[in-house]
């Protein structure tokens, strides 16, 4: 048997992005609207993406918990839960609702646009909206904080790796696990912070993009918080975050979305950033960035998704 076909995970980063983050309305016609859906998923994308080859068109669908136990029963991913709230206070990472996940990638955003009117119209009333964001990438791949975000994403076969399921829940292999969070932003504070503590705060230069000593960085700094090491190995998760923004109403944010082979690296980073590392040594970033959603998912390799039978 040939081993199974992930999903683009691994697709380059793009210019264009939408989040698109649903629930599974009650009842079993819902739920056996999205299982014949699965299949089609494939099709759909390449309909749309056959318009503009050159704007390399994907899209991820991720599926959570208390959905996967709807719509599938058992077996299970292994470590596929809902979302586990960290936090207290003014540094809360929430649980919100989601049971699917739509990561849909392009050089243009009409092709995002297209694909996610389309992802809508197949599954109709079987599903209602929990969220969805437009992600646009900013100057010079920088977030709307300043920095370049994304430098130390893993790549080639680390990126496999680091992101894909494999001899640990054989039944899932090539799948891998993800974690998304809508992150706003208060620029006015940011923009009143100099630049050298904005560069603390982060880790690395704003301008240069290079990583700040550990002689002078912070235990405290967001790329420190969020090295994980284990038995002597950084262990890497894949970011695709992505800039949003209103600027009629003053909104402006991070969609962070991170895939990993477990979450509990991711979950251990946020444990780090929300709570501290040690306790109390917190993030500083969040003293200007507030979470407002957070989810889990589990996103099935190709070959699942072309499998499933309704």
């Amino acid at each position: 048997m040939a081993d199974p076909v992930p999903q683009p995970i691994e697709a380059p980063l793009t210019r264009a992005a939408i989040f698109l983050v649903l629930k599974v309305n009650p009842g079993l016609a819902s739920e056996a609207s999205v299982k014949s859906f699965c299949s089609d998923l494939a099709k759909l994308e390449r309909a749309v993406g056959f318009r503009n080859l050159e704007a390399h068109l994907s899209c991820i669908m991720g599926i959570g918990s208390e959905a996967w136990d709807r719509i599938f029963g058992t077996p299970s991913p292994a470590e596929l839960h809902p979302f586990k709230e960290v936090g207290s206070g003014k540094r809360l990472a929430p649980s919100t609702a989601g049971d699917l996940l739509f990561h849909i990638r392009a050089e243009d955003m009409d092709l995002c646009f297209e694909l996610s009117s389309q992802i809508m119209t197949r599954l109709g009333p079987a599903v209602s909206p929990a969220d969805e964001v437009q992600g646009f990438r900013y100057f010079d791949d920088r977030d709307l904080l300043g920095f370049v975000d994304g430098t130390e994403n893993p790549s080639g076969q680390l990126a496999s790796d680091s992101t894909l399921v494999g001899e640990e829940d054989p039944g899932f292999a090539m799948g891998s696990y993800v974690i998304v969070q809508k992150y706003l932003h208060d620029l006015t504070a940011w923009n009143g912070v100099s630049t050298e503590d904005q560069e603390r705060i982060i880790g690395r230069t704003k301008v240069a993009d290079i990583e700040l000593d550990d002689a002078v960085k912070p235990t405290s700094a967001h790329n420190a918080l969020n090295t994980i090491v284990e038995n002597g190995v950084e262990v890497k998760i894949l970011r695709d975050n992505m800039p949003f923004g209103h600027a009629s109403t003053g909104e402006f944010g991070t969609y962070f979305i991170g895939y990993s082979r477990t979450p509990r690296t991711t979950e251990q980073m946020l444990q780090n950033m929300f709570v501290g590392r040690p306790p109390g040594n917190y993030d500083r970033i969040l003293d200007f960035s507030r979470a407002v959603t957070g989810s889990l998912f589990f996103c099935p390799s190709m070959t699942f998704l072309d499998s499933v039978k309704a």
